[in-house]
């Protein structure tokens, strides 16, 4: 593979071109030899999906988007019931300042079991084409890959508008199939805790709470609701927290269920707070919320 040399850095070897005295100079460009990848290695596929599959921008300054970069596997992050995630490093070796770790969620595809339950998330929802509706519906070998691709997209549309709510979610990266890759979340070079991990002081859980119920009315006003909200898909940053797991975002209005949703969402953040010493009304919360929405 070879990527052509538009930026030359000034202090690396460099090939001299051997130019033929009838060809314009103009036609000539340098260039930098890429090795072959590796078992466990692919060539980035940043160049390779739709620019829509893409982040949205600006886009932070740590995506590498480099034609030269390598994917190499890092090993399993978690495994869940929808979807395994794994750690993916982006390097281009010619250029190591690009180079990232990230987040690799993979939805399952015909061995899913659980889109069964999908339904009460997805009411208010259409799909562009019948026939793959047609299919989830009858559970086939191919609906279930549908299915799979379905709840990939629904994530990354999720991941994207978050974000752009200025929500806090990881950054997403790029979608491709049932591949989503995203802002790996650590602190000091580990993967960030679950806020069901932590027991934090009291100033920094009441801070915590601020931050979820920010979250939430931002959520609520654009007319969404996480829908699975809980301490297991909150991660715990530092001091700030991350909502993660977004793939069954609900619509509140649009889902005849969508403030139902709300309310659970409320009696689990509001139930984890209170065993952590800090009283919480769900219902309280619940109401503040709807005041929100209207």
């Amino acid at each position: 593979m070879f990527q052509e040399n538009l930026s030359p850095d000034l202090d690396a070897p460099r090939i001299a071109p051997r130019i033929d005295p009838g060809i314009d100079p103009r036609f000539v460009f340098d260039y930098q030899s890429y090795d072959e990848v590796e078992p466990g290695q692919r060539w980035s596929t940043w160049l390779s999906v739709e620019p829509l599959s893409r982040g949205p921008e600006p886009r932070p300054d740590w995506v590498v988007t480099s034609q030269g970069a390598i994917d190499t596997e890092l090993g399993i992050l978690k495994t869940g019931k929808e979807a395994d995630v794994f750690l993916l490093d982006r390097t281009d070796p010619h250029d190591p300042a690009q180079s990232v770790v990230m987040a690799a969620k993979r939805y399952r595809a015909p061995d899913h079991r659980t889109f069964h339950r999908s339904a009460s998330y997805t009411e208010g929802r259409s799909m562009k084409r019948s026939r793959d509706e047609r299919a989830i519906k009858r559970k086939s070998t191919f609906g279930r890959e549908v299915a799979a691709g379905e709840w990939a997209v629904s994530e990354w549309n999720a991941l994207k508008r978050c974000w752009e709510l200025g929500l806090p979610v990881p950054y997403p990266v790029q979608v491709d199939g049932t591949e989503i890759l995203m802002e790996w979340i650590s602190v000091d070079g580990e993967t960030a805790p679950r806020l069901a991990q932590t027991r934090p002081e009291p100033a920094l859980l009441a801070s915590y709470l601020d931050q979820l119920r920010d979250a939430m009315a931002t959520l609520v006003q654009a007319g969404l609701v996480h829908g699975d909200l809980s301490p297991y898909n909150i991660l715990a940053a530092g001091e700030r927290l991350v909502i993660i797991d977004l793939p069954q975002l609900v619509d509140l209005v649009g889902n005849a269920q969508g403030f139902d949703f709300l309310l659970r969402d409320c009696t689990n953040v509001c139930s984890w707070f209170t065993r952590r010493g800090l009283e919480v009304d769900p219902q309280e919360l619940f109401g503040e919320l709807v005041a929100h929405a209207f």
